[in-house]
C-alpha cells in the first residue's frame, strides 16, 4: 500500500514533497519551494505523520532514494533528496531549471 501510494503520487510533471509538519528540514524545503510560482496542481506537500503506513513509507523511501528521512522531494519522478539538497539546488540556480523542464512553473 505504501509503495503503491508513493509510486502513484510522484507520477507526472509535478513536485511532490513527503513531509512531517514539525520537521525543521521540511519547513526549510517548504520555504524554498514557496519562492516559486507553481501552476495549479504542480506542487503537492504530503504530511505522512498521521498515516498508519508511515513507517512502511519511510522504509520504501530508503529502498528507492537511499534515505528514509523526510522531507523526500521528488521533481517529476526523480528524488532530489531532502531539505538541504533542495536548498543547495536553489542556491546554485539549478532548481528553477529543473522546475521549468517539467513544466511546473507559471
Amino acid at each position: 500500500m505504501a509503495q503503491q501510494f508513493v509510486e502513484t503520487t510522484v507520477k507526472g510533471d509535478k513536485v511532490v514533497m513527503f513531509m512531517k509538519p514539525t520537521c525543521s528540514y521540511c519547513i526549510m524545503a517548504k520555504d524554498v519551494l514557496s519562492k516559486y510560482k507553481f501552476k495549479p496542481g504542480h506542487l503537492e506537500c504530503i504530511d505522512i505523520s498521521k498515516r498508519s503506513d508511515m513507517a512502511k513509507m519511510q522504509d520504501y523511501f530508503l529502498e528507492i532514494t537511499g534515505a528514509r528521512t523526510v522531507p523526500r522531494v521528488f521533481i517529476g519522478e526523480d528524488c532530489v533528496g531532502g531539505g538541504s539538497d533542495l536548498a543547495e539546488l536553489d542556491q546554485s540556480g539549478k532548481l528553477q531549471g529543473m522546475l521549468q523542464t517539467i513544466g511546473a512553473l507559471q
